[in-house]
């Protein structure tokens, strides 16, 4: 008799070609991850070979019920580590009926500034370092903290190693080899400072692709999460008091700054970033003000600057870079809930279109 985890892991390559396409959007709260699953004929490995479908946006505050269908386009297809075989993940983007991308679809905005022949020719590359906390389910406390009580100030938990220091690496170690199987450009991962609280690094990757790479890593993280029995927090500031926050700090070059004079060409990428500091915070993730104080390694929300290897600056550059006067730069300031296709579009358009 077969058991559940039989079944669960059953090989279907023998019995059939069809494979299972997970497809994936995001929804109304423009940070919720929502999927549901389809049959396809046989394997399939380009976006464009996979058809449309539909899902009740009312029942994911998308639409009202009056006229609830909503159209999802696939854009991009992972191999999926929870089936495997030829099955895959499906990152959808989300439309009307009539075509038109709806408000939480922040994608299709992001690749028209990323399809702009001056974006194009910079090849901007992306480095993204998603902090993120593991709460236990029934009382939304970080794992391995005492019910109603604090562990131990802040200090041996970053990179830490131990049972009374790092806290959920199961699922850490699961969600790292998920998601190099998965195809996703995932280049390392970390314990953070506040104990309970991860970070996972994904790229160099190159446009918009870094953002489809954020997303459906986030959602097998969710995905590896609900196994465990854990909940994701993605919130700026999880804890108040004296423990650090969760950023999404976004490492960025360009081919002109990763050329000899580079230096130069990040010095005036980075003033340019600083003119249109308040548009840039006010799309960089909710609640951030909790987390840029000014403290726990952090520039204030209302202050913009920048340094070399300064990590209480809104912009930090790195040693390497200022020495070899090429390079890349480090935006500090998004949130760990922000939205990549967001953040990184932004910095294109404000770094490479925008004019002052």
């Amino acid at each position: 008799m077969s058991s559940l985890e039989d079944l669960i892991n059953l090989d279907l390559s023998g019995s059939t070609d069809q494979i299972i396409a997970e497809y994936i959007w995001i929804g109304g709260s423009g940070l919720d991850m929502r999927s549901k699953a389809r049959t396809l004929p046989g394997p399939v490995t380009d976006p464009s070979e996979l058809p449309k479908w539909n899902y009740d946006g009312s029942s994911t505050g998308q639409a009202p019920g009056d006229d609830s269908e909503v159209i999802i386009y696939p854009q991009a297809i992972f191999k999926d580590p929870f089936r495997r075989g030829n099955n895959i993940l499906v990152m959808c983007d989300a439309y009307t009926p009539a075509g038109e991308p709806i408000p939480t679809n922040k994608r299709h905005a992001a690749a028209k500034i990323f399809s702009d022949p001056s974006v194009v020719a910079e090849e901007t590359w992306y480095g993204i370092e998603q902090e993120y906390t593991l709460l236990q389910k029934d009382i939304k406390w970080p794992v391995g903290w005492p019910v109603g009580g604090f562990p131990g100030p802040q200090g041996p938990y970053y990179c830490g190693i131990g049972a009374d220091k790092a806290f959920g690496r199961d699922i850490v170690d699961s969600h790292y080899k998920a998601c190099l199987y998965a195809g996703i450009d995932v280049s390392g991962t970390n314990g953070e400072v506040m104990p309970g609280q991860w970070e996972f690094q994904v790229g160099p990757t190159v446009g918009i692709a870094a953002a489809d790479q954020v997303w459906v890593a986030r959602y097998i993280l969710e995905r590896i999460t609900e196994l465990a029995g854990v909940v994701l927090s993605l919130d700026p500031k999880p804890i108040p008091g004296d423990w650090n926050g969760a950023g999404a700090h976004t490492n960025y070059s360009t081919k002109s700054m990763r050329e000899d004079g580079g230096y130069e060409v990040i010095k005036k990428a980075i003033e340019k970033l600083g003119l249109r500091h308040k548009e840039h915070i006010a799309a960089y993730g909710e609640g951030n003000e909790r987390r840029l104080t000014g403290k726990h390694e952090t520039a204030d929300i209302n202050t913009f600057l920048w340094g070399v290897a300064n990590r209480g600056a809104s912009i930090r550059v790195g040693r390497d870079t200022e020495k070899a006067g090429k390079g890349y730069f480090e935006d500090r300031r998004p949130a760990s809930n922000m939205d990549p296709y967001t953040v990184t579009s932004m910095i294109a358009e404000s770094t490479i279109l925008w004019k002052p």
